[in-house]
């Protein structure tokens, strides 16, 4: 199955779930949600409703945007000293967006070693130019009722921004690969669902798709993201054995690479006590240069 083919599957999926009765998505303070009837997607929407994938894409870090307190930012001043979970929603949205944000919360949850605002950011863009700052303040509000790590750290590293420019929102979705489609009878956008994985700098480096974020997905594409600086000697072990797969936004075991792995380990094994035996037998020809061999009746002689 090619990646447009497997994408558009994902968009149905989506689309599927915005149609269906609001659930929540766990036992915790949900991010805060509007209800209001969905009606299905027009015909057509499917074909620009995606992810397409740029890796090592480059976002406009000039872009203007307002944060949740009020203040204009660049793109550039929330980005650039960590790696960032970057996600595309807007903050009105029924029912998608909250579940990709409460499947993200819960995957964070699960990192402790990985917390927001000390190892990476978020940035949660609004694509919705009607959003507010009022809106993306009391969606922050609900987003770190539910994070388990939510301190000062955690709110200087989480950020809401809107912009009531179309142009800045659509030039920072197409960076990405972010297709979305907004219907003006219902009021509504169809989009994608899924999170966006940015280096330090501000490059594209995974996407990990749907609305549930496998913990081992998280950190090993935060790990990849971080170019180094975050993650220890077992993530940089564990990205050896697991593969990105871009069809499908995930991480898989890599067998041939564990393969590859234990034959090395093997060649190595084998090499030092191929070293050990030939080391041995040097220190036994030195200790006997004429090369005599003792014989069993020297003691019985004296």
């Amino acid at each position: 199955m090619n990646r447009s083919a497997r994408s558009r599957i994902l968009a149905v999926a989506a689309l599927t779930l915005v149609a269906a009765p609001a659930a929540p998505a766990w036992a915790q303070p949900s991010v805060t949600r509007t209800e209001r009837p969905v009606l299905a997607p027009q015909p057509g929407v499917l074909s620009r409703v995606k992810f397409e994938q740029k890796p090592g894409a480059q976002v406009p870090l000039d872009l203007a945007f307002t944060d949740e307190r009020g203040r204009s930012v660049r793109l550039g001043d929330v980005i650039g000293d960590r790696p960032v979970v970057l996600n595309l929603v807007y903050f009105d949205c029924p029912l998608l967006c909250n579940q990709v944000l409460d499947a993200l919360v819960r995957s964070l949850n699960v990192l402790d070693d990985y917390t927001v605002g000390t190892d990476f950011d978020v940035v949660s863009v609004s694509i919705n130019p009607k959003d507010t700052p009022q809106s993306a303040i009391a969606k922050e509000a609900a987003v770190l009722r539910a994070y388990h790590y939510a301190g000062e750290e955690a709110r200087q590293g989480w950020h809401f921004l809107t912009s009531d420019d179309v142009g800045a929102i659509d030039a920072l979705a197409d960076s990405v690969g972010f297709r979305y489609s907004f219907n003006p009878e219902t009021n509504l956008y169809a989009h994608a669902a899924g999170i966006v994985f940015l280096t330090p700098d501000g490059k594209v480096s995974r996407y990990v798709y749907g609305i549930s974020y496998p913990a081992r997905d998280l950190r090993l594409a935060l790990t990849e993201a971080s170019q180094g600086k975050i993650g220890g000697v077992a993530e940089q072990a564990l990205l050896l054995c697991y593969a990105y797969d871009p069809e499908s936004g995930t991480y898989s075991f890599a067998i041939m690479n564990v393969i590859r792995i234990l034959g090395v380990g093997t060649l190595l094994l084998l090499g030092s006590y191929m070293i050990a035996m030939f080391l041995r037998d040097r220190r036994r020809a030195a200790a006997n240069p004429a090369g005599l061999i003792p014989s069993s009746n020297a003691h019985q002689d004296r």
